[in-house]
């Protein structure tokens, strides 16, 4: 038992520190310059262990996004539960995924740009991603009245993913960032 015990943690390492090489080369030099042949010189691997963990970069970087996932879900939270009020912490819940977004551009690339192989919106969801996304719908529930809370979570989400995708994008003028986001969440405060 503790031979196999030993090969999983051994396991579980070798694929945090992949995932975690190609975090730093992404971040260094963005998703085309990870590679498979890089990451493996970087952790002084072969490439055939990592094929033995990931199918390939595609998972990797989909390896990446659920950590993101994660790290925004604990943010929002944070942000949520630390306002006092419903409109305070639905302020806060936005104004974390707008600041997830503006200082981790290359994980939130991973996460909602680059196609990954993760599924939303369905029972085979990741927790980390459900977990994001329950963090947006509690800071909505107390607003949400009689409406459909998913769906109301669903078009705050798009609505600060517009946000944030054209303002990274230079196609919104960034001195209007703060006024637009509080524009968006009016039509969310009951």
């Amino acid at each position: 038992m503790a031979i196999r015990e030993r090969r999983e943690r051994e396991r579980q390492e070798r694929e945090r520190l992949i995932v975690g090489a190609a975090r730093e080369l992404a971040e260094a030099e963005g998703w085309d310059a990870v590679t498979t042949r890089r990451l493996a010189e970087q952790i002084e691997y072969s490439q055939p262990v990592l094929y033995s963990h990931f199918k390939g970069k595609d998972a990797i970087m989909a390896a990446v996004a659920v950590e993101g996932f994660a790290e925004l879900a604990a943010e929002l939270r944070t942000a949520r539960t630390s306002a006092a009020g419903p409109q305070a912490a639905l302020a806060a819940a936005a104004g974390a995924y707008a600041h997830f977004a503006e200082t981790r551009p290359v994980l939130y690339e991973a996460m909602f740009t680059n196609a990954v192989d993760l599924t939303f919106a369905s029972p085979e969801t990741p927790a980390a991603l459900q977990e994001g996304f329950g963090e947006l719908r509690e800071a909505l529930r107390p607003l949400a009245g009689d409406d459909d809370l998913d769906v109301r979570t669903e078009v705050l989400w798009a609505g600060l993913h517009g946000l944030m995708t054209l303002t990274r994008g230079g196609r919104l003028r960034p001195e209007g960032h703060q006024r637009r986001l509080a524009r968006l969440l009016q039509g969310f405060n009951a």
